[in-house]
């Protein structure tokens, strides 16, 4: 992309006032998010604890919990809530795993039918040490959702298989209708943000995705960092291979352990963004400072 572009006029990411005592920033008024309460919000957390179930929402300290699981829906995580991966930004905890449930599929194929899911977001964590990567599990859940619930459909968020082409047919050939994998961020940053992953190896996964036939997705999270030409790189980069979803927003450090926040984009470069996806050739740009994977993902199905 050589052609030259009109820049919006962004107000400034942060100014003085917006500055803690101790000199960290200080999160803007547009990330404030409303506490979870309400009836749905009590029926999901119910039904997730009666089946023993994890979720990305409440292992990844996600902001919109409360928005989701008060509209009745959530994002499963299958394969336990230990990863082996030990990524800079993420909340759900590092080790070697002991979980291994072969009646997960069943429980979590039932507690959607239950909640009279519409629309299902499943995800996991990395499991490395494993030969398949978790492969059979993944196969085996969404032809169990889809067993008790045909109507319903799913988009799974897949973790990186590490180049186990075989695992990727298999977790993506049972019919979900969305398939996700997360950039998380520029190529630049990799080896400070996801140190057990390559950049090029997740692009390669998402073009194999769509070489097989199915609907491409991924995430990227801004504010650690990262250029607006080194975004612009990765929005060329998904294009090219085969990438019609991408979801922007902001990263928000989870713990003082994690990588600090660089930045609080404005809502103003948010929509800048989205523009300069879908004019780069992405089909269908969701980008915001609360913006995660799964938020709105009912929207993704059809794009």
């Amino acid at each position: 992309m050589d052609e030259l572009i009109s820049l919006p006029v962004i107000q400034p990411n942060t100014t003085p006032a917006e500055l803690s005592e101790n000199g960290k920033i200080r999160k803007p008024n547009w990330l404030r998010v409303k506490l979870p309460v309400g009836q749905e919000y009590t029926k999901v957390r119910n039904i997730v604890s009666e089946y023993k179930l994890h979720t990305i929402c409440e292992s990844g300290n996600c902001p919109n919990m409360g928005e989701c699981w008060g509209a009745g829906t959530a994002t499963f995580m299958i394969l336990g809530n230990v990863c082996t991966r030990s990524c800079s930004f993420c909340a759900v905890a590092t080790g070697r795993p002991n979980e291994y449930d072969e009646d997960e599929p069943r429980r979590v194929a039932e507690a959607i039918q239950l909640m009279g899911v519409k629309h299902a977001v499943i995800t996991s964590v990395n499991r490395d040490e494993l030969k398949d990567c978790g492969a059979a599990i993944w196969h085996e859940t969404v032809k169990q959702v889809k067993l008790l619930s045909p109507a319903t459909t799913i988009e799974t968020l897949i973790p990186d298989v590490k180049a186990n082409w075989d695992a990727l047919i298999t977790m993506i050939s049972p019919g979900q209708e969305v398939v996700s994998h997360n950039m998380e961020t520029v190529k630049e940053l990799y080896r400070r943000v996801r140190p057990q992953a390559k950049y090029e190896r997740s692009l390669e996964q998402t073009r194999r995705t769509k070489e097989y036939g199915k609907r491409t997705k991924t995430g990227i999270m801004l504010g650690l960092g990262e250029t607006r030409d080194q975004v612009y790189q990765a929005m060329d980069d998904l294009a090219e291979n085969g990438c019609d979803i991408l979801t922007l927003g902001q990263y928000l450090q989870p713990t003082k352990l994690h990588i600090e926040v660089a930045e609080f984009i404005h809502p103003d470069l948010f929509e800048h963004y989205r523009e300069e996806g879908l004019r780069r050739g992405i089909k269908y740009v969701e980008s915001g400072p609360l913006v995660r994977s799964s938020y709105h993902a009912e929207r993704h199905v059809h794009v």
